[in-house]
C-alpha cells in the first residue's frame, strides 16, 4: 500500500542512473536501477496492488552498495496504460519480475516487498526460489478472507469510526453487506464522477488507518485522482479475486519451498490495515525466519521505527 514521507533517516535521496519499460503484451512496465551499477542486486516490490514505487523507495537501501532496481507493477505509477485491470494478475507480476532480473542480467537478488509487497514476494519466491538470496517483508499481508474483513467490512471500523464514515457512505444503506463488491459496482460503472469519488474514499481510507500517529500529508496524497484511481481500482480488483491463489492459504502452505532463504519480517504492534497476527502466523510456520515486532508503529513503511528496522536489515543484508 503507498508509502508516505517526509522527514529523516532514511538514505539520501538518489536519481536512477537507468531506466525504462519493458513490453509485456497489452502493457509496458516501467522499472528503473538506482545505486551503485557493481552492488548487491535489490528489488523493490511496492504495495496496493496499485500504489506504485516512488521516490522515497530507493533509499531503503545503501547506495553505495546496493543496485536497487524498482519497479511499477502493471497499471500504476508510471507504468501503462494506467488502471489497466486485463492481463494483471499476481502471476502476471510475478513474471514482470523474473522479466526484469533477466533483462537487467542479474543472476539472484535480495526481494524487498511491505503490505500487499509482501505477498507478492512470497508468491514470486516460491515460484522462483533459486533466484532469492534474502528476503525483507513488512506489514504482512496474505489476502484471506479474514484479512479482507477486517479491514474492508468489520474490525478496522471500530479504530477509526470517522474515517470509516467517509468510507461507508460512498454505498447505499441496502449494499453495505460487502462493501468490497459494491465498490466493484462504482469501479465497474459509467459514472466517471462517481467513481472518482469512490477511489478517492476507497484510498482516503487506508491512508487514515495507515499510521500510528495521524498523517495529514498521506491522507491528502492519497487523494490525488491519479494515483486514488490506480490504487482503488487496481486493489479492489485483486481483492475481488482473492489475489488469484489457488486457495487462501497459498502463500503459507508453501513456506517448505523458501525455508531456505535468509527472511527478516518486520511487523508494527499496531498496525491496522495488516494486524501482526498475519505477521505472527507466517513466522509460526516459518520459524527459520527472523520476525521484528516494531512496538509503537503502525502500517507504514515511513513510520521511524520500522523506517529504521528495515535499513537495520538491508544493511546487514550486505555485510
Amino acid at each position: 500500500m503507498k508509502l508516505f514521507k517526509k522527514d529523516n533517516k532514511l538514505y539520501p535521496s538518489i536519481e536512477p542512473f537507468d531506466s525504462g519499460f519493458i513490453k509485456k503484451g497489452i502493457h509496458e512496465i516501467y522499472y528503473e536501477q538506482c545505486g551503485n551499477p557493481k552492488g548487491k542486486p535489490a528489488i523493490f516490490l511496492h504495495g496496493g496492488p496499485g500504489g506504485g514505487a516512488g521516490k522515497l523507495s530507493r533509499r531503503f537501501f545503501n547506495p553505495k552498495k546496493y543496485r536497487i532496481i524498482l519497479f511499477d507493477q502493471r497499471g500504476c505509477g508510471k507504468s501503462k496504460p494506467h488502471t489497466c485491470l486485463e492481463e494483471n494478475t499476481t502471476w502476471h507480476l510475478v513474471e514482470d519480475i523474473e522479466s526484469i532480473r533477466k533483462k537487467l542480467e542479474i543472476d539472484n537478488w535480495l526481494v524487498f516487498g511491505g503490505s500487499w509487497g509482501s505477498t507478492l514476494a512470497l508468491a514470486y519466491a516460491q515460484s522462483y526460489p533459486e533466484r532469492v538470496t534474502e528476503m525483507v517483508l513488512r506489514g504482512i499481508f496474505m489476502l484471506r478472507d479474514k484479512e479482507l474483513s477486517w479491514f474492508y467490512q468489520y474490525g478496522a471500523s471500530e479504530i477509526y469510526p470517522e474515517a470509516w464514515q467517509r468510507f461507508i457512505s460512498q454505498i447505499p444503506e441496502d449494499q453495505r453487506s460487502d462493501y468490497i463488491t459494491a465498490y466493484r459496482e462504482i469501479f465497474n460503472g459509467e459514472d466517471k464522477e462517481k467513481k472518482l469519488s469512490a477511489a478517492k474514499a476507497w484510498s482516503k481510507w487506508e491512508a487514515s488507518a495507515s499510521f500510528i500517529n495521524h498523517n495529514p500529508d498521506a491522507v491528502k496524497d492519497s487523494v490525488n485522482a491519479e494515483f486514488a484511481l490506480a490504487f482503488a481500482l487496481i486493489e479492489n480488483h485483486y481483492f475481488i479475486n482473492k489475489g488469484f491463489l489457488d486457495n487462501e492459504n497459498q502463500l503459507l502452505d508453501n513456506i517448505d519451498l523458501i525455508r531456505h532463504i535468509p527472511a527478516v519480517i518486520i511487523q508494527g504492534r499496531y498496525d491496522v490495515v495488516c494486524p501482526p497476527i498475519t505477521a505472527y502466523e507466517l513466522y509460526s510456520e516459518w520459524p527459520e525466519a527472523e520476525l521484528r515486532i516494531a512496538p509503537f508503529s503502525g502500517h507504514s513503511a515511513f513510520e521511524k521505527e520500522i523506517s529504521k528496522m528495515l535499513i537495520e536489515t538491508t544493511d546487514k543484508f550486505c555485510e
